[in-house]
């Protein structure tokens, strides 16, 4: 009987770095990390979101949620103890689309992940009035939009994710 292939996780950003590495190397295999564990340890241990509010954002059932949280924490304290390489890469999960704001027009729209050829958002001019001055929103919340941080050819992820 072949397992069924569990939901994909929700994630809002790549990594911003995806390898870790201890002083000194042991010469053991490096732990790999899979993109939507890190974004549980991100949701629940960094922001602190209760883990229902955790799973809602990454469309997960609880259960599903649980875990992922604890296949990540059980990754990130063996490397820790055992001086191991951390690799962040691979999963199972889809790049949630990014919402903005257009400061000039008060414009809301929506854009895929690295949309139009490769595009990050602070590259993409509003589709109303065509200003490039616009704010991201995260739940509610406003961003700057900055940019030169984000990499592509990382492979991974599902469903026509990243």
């Amino acid at each position: 009987m072949v397992p069924r292939q569990r939901c994909c996780g929700l994630v809002d950003e790549e990594p911003l770095c995806r390898k870790f590495t201890p002083d000194r190397e042991n010469g053991q295999k490096p732990i790999v990390v899979q993109i939507e564990e890190l974004e549980a340890i991100r949701l629940k241990d960094v922001r602190g979101f209760e883990q229902a509010v955790c799973a809602s954002v990454m469309g997960l059932s609880r259960p599903t949620f649980q875990r992922i949280l604890q296949s990540a924490r059980i990754k990130v304290a063996m490397a820790l103890v055992e001086g191991r390489a951390i690799i962040i890469e691979g999963g199972n999960y889809i790049m949630k689309n990014r919402v903005f704001e257009c400061v000039e027009c008060k414009h809301v729209w929506e854009e895929a992940p690295c949309t139009d050829g490769g595009k990050h958002g602070y590259e993409i001019a509003c589709p109303t009035c065509g200003s490039m001055k616009k704010m991201k929103l995260d739940n509610g919340v406003k961003h700057a939009c900055g940019g030169g941080q984000h990499q592509h050819g990382h492979g991974g992820g599902c469903c026509g994710g990243h």
